[in-house]
Parts: structure tokens; sequence; C-alpha cells
């Protein structure tokens, strides 16, 4: 097959990391995983292996070894990597801002250097819509104005976007495609694989689906009294199989391209609080209890996305709504209460 090619997946034991896998697979890579496991599991790339029914290759490694990701890239010729690695807790970036800047940015510059010791320069990283901070205009844009990042996560984010940007300018061979997600939930329809927070959920649809599955007394809503349909914030969320498939979408555009690209990736629709709650009831057929309380300090109204440019120079669109994001969600909570842990 003409694209078999070896694509390096940094951070692959994780959620989406672990969907970007099997959407690899299906479009004829072959992915490599790397992780630290910190934030994730070994037991989701043995899930995998079984969903696919064959071997995918596991280095347990932080991207902060350099000595480790030599190791990696010594015995594999790798075609491009796609960078999912790092902390990604707002609330958590906020108290320990420091690990978020080693980690997240640190990672990333020791991963470079290695890549361009082994002349790897196709490159695809995880970024966030958290680069834009609050919208000065709906739709958002890739050419809304980025940096003012409401905390150190989404800072992070920023600084190695510019990083890439500064990168492409000086080493005209490098090829990068910054990928800036919006709210990515769900699972795959198998209900194999599915998000697995650590400790208590800092997103809204793992939270909701912990509620349902009695892990949680109630869900709490910051505020109703925003200028929305029913009061409460609206946010761009996006199927996590839809994004993964961005993934490999920007590997076959790969071929012959160099420079910095762009790409938002969302559905392109706002989504309350309170119509993921209705959706969710639907799907789980169990109510969802919630408190309202004041809103949080740095909290938007409307956050959603214009998707046209990845569809226009990727090909890609979104397949899967509200109701499947729901219901793929609660296949794996309910099968999975305890996430890739024994249940």
């Amino acid at each position: 097959m003409a694209n078999s090619k070896e694509i390096l997946v940094l951070g692959g034991a994780g959620y989406i990391g672990s969907h970007t896998i099997v959407e690899l697979v299906k479009a004829g890579y072959q992915p490599v995983v790397a992780d630290n496991a910190f934030n994730s599991s070994p037991e989701c790339v043995t899930r995998i292996q079984n969903l696919l029914d064959r071997k995918i290759e596991f280095y347990q490694v932080d991207m902060r070894d350099k000595e480790g990701l030599r190791n990696v890239f010594s015995k594999h010729n790798f075609y491009a990597v796609i960078h999912l690695a790092g902390l990604k807790a707002v609330g958590e970036s906020v108290q320990i801002p420091l690990s978020y800047y080693s980690i997240n940015i640190g990672g990333t510059i020791s991963l470079l250097e290695v890549m361009k010791e082994f002349k790897v320069f196709n490159i695809a990283f995880s970024s966030s819509a958290a680069v834009y901070g609050d919208p000065q205009f709906l739709p958002i844009t890739e050419d809304h104005p980025t940096g003012r990042c409401a905390n150190p996560y989404g800072r992070t984010k920023y600084f190695i976007e510019e990083i890439f940007k500064d990168l492409c300018k000086a080493e005209p061979e490098w090829n990068v495609f910054l990928l800036r997600y919006f709210n990515p939930v769900g699972a795959h329809e198998s209900g194999v694989i599915g998000e697995d927070p650590r400790g208590i959920p800092n997103n809204l649809m793992p939270y909701v689906s912990q509620v349902c599955v009695g892990k949680r007394e109630y869900l709490t809503i910051f505020g109703n009294d925003y200028d929305t349909h029913d009061g409460t914030g609206v946010r761009d969320y996006v199927h996590v199989v839809d994004l993964a498939a961005a993934h490999a979408l920007a590997i076959d555009k790969m071929e012959g391209e160099h420079g910095c690209k762009i790409y938002n990736l969302g559905s392109g629709k706002g989504i309350s609080v309170l119509d993921i709650i209705k959706e969710f009831e639907k799907a789980s057929g169990n109510k969802v209890p919630y408190k309202i309380v004041d809103r949080r300090p740095g909290d938007v109204p409307k956050s959603y996305a214009d998707v046209s440019l990845a569809e226009k120079e990727l090909g890609w669109k979104t397949m899967k709504n509200l109701q499947e994001m729901c219901e793929d969600t609660w296949k794996w909570q309910s099968g999975n209460p305890s996430g890739f842990l024994k249940n």
C-alpha cells in the first residue's frame, strides 16, 4: 500500500491518541505509540490491538527523555510525528504552572531536536482553541488573534505554536500542521476505548457521564444567565472519532508540503450545557441531577469554530452529531465505570 508509512503517535495511549491510532490504521498507516503513561493507560493499547486484531508497537517513554526518544527513532523509519503528549487540565495548570511549562514546552523542544537529528520534518501538533482566549468574533476562524490565553495550559499551546512558526521560518524543510481542537467528546462506537480522566473530570461530558453512572452525585452548572438560547454556556463539541480522522487526513496532505498550516477542528456548531444534559438523559435513560451556581471567572458565553478551511484543504467533515456523541460516551462509561481499570 502506498501509504503504509510509519507514524509516531506521541501520547498515543491517551484519549485522542487511541482513537487516532484506529483511524491511521484504517487509512493504511503503521502507527507506533510512545507515551509515558502518566495520564493514560497501557491497557488502552492492549484494547486497541484487540479491536484492530494487530500488534501496535508501544514504547513507555517521556518526551523530555531525549535518549529514550532517540532509541525509538533509531528503531523505525518515521514518515511523520503526531504530537498529542502533554498535560491538559486547565485548573491544574493554574496551580502548577511550572510543570505545565516544563513538560509541554520543554518536552516539545526535546522532541523537535530529536526529530531534526533523524531528519523527520513532518509533524501534526495537537493544539487547542484555548489559544484564542475570549472570542473577539464568532465563528472563530484561524486568523482570529491568538495569545490572550486565560490560563497557563492555553499559554503552553500558544507558545508551542509560536515555536513551530519560528522553526518553519528558519528551516524551510519543516512541514507543520497545527490542529486547534475545540471540545473533543464521545468514544469509539465499540465501547472498548474512551475518555478515562484521572480524578475529577475537568470537562463537561465525562463529568455528566460519571453522574449518570453513579460516580458523582450531581453536576454543577456555572451560570444560567448568559446571552445564549437557554442561559447556559455554549461550546463547540466534536466527536473524537471525527477528530481522529482529521489527523489521518493531515498526514495524507503532508506529501510535498512545507511550512506551517493551521486548522480549526470542531463541529462548527454551538451546543449549550443544558443541550448536553437533555441529550445525555435520552442516551442513558437516567436523570442528570444538577445545581446552578454563579458564573466562573474567565468563562465566556459562547465559543464555536469556523471549520470551513479544514473541509476545503483537508477534505474533512464531521460525520457524528450530538446524539451519537452522547450515546457513544454512555456506551463506554456504562461498560467501563472505572475506565481502563478492571471493573
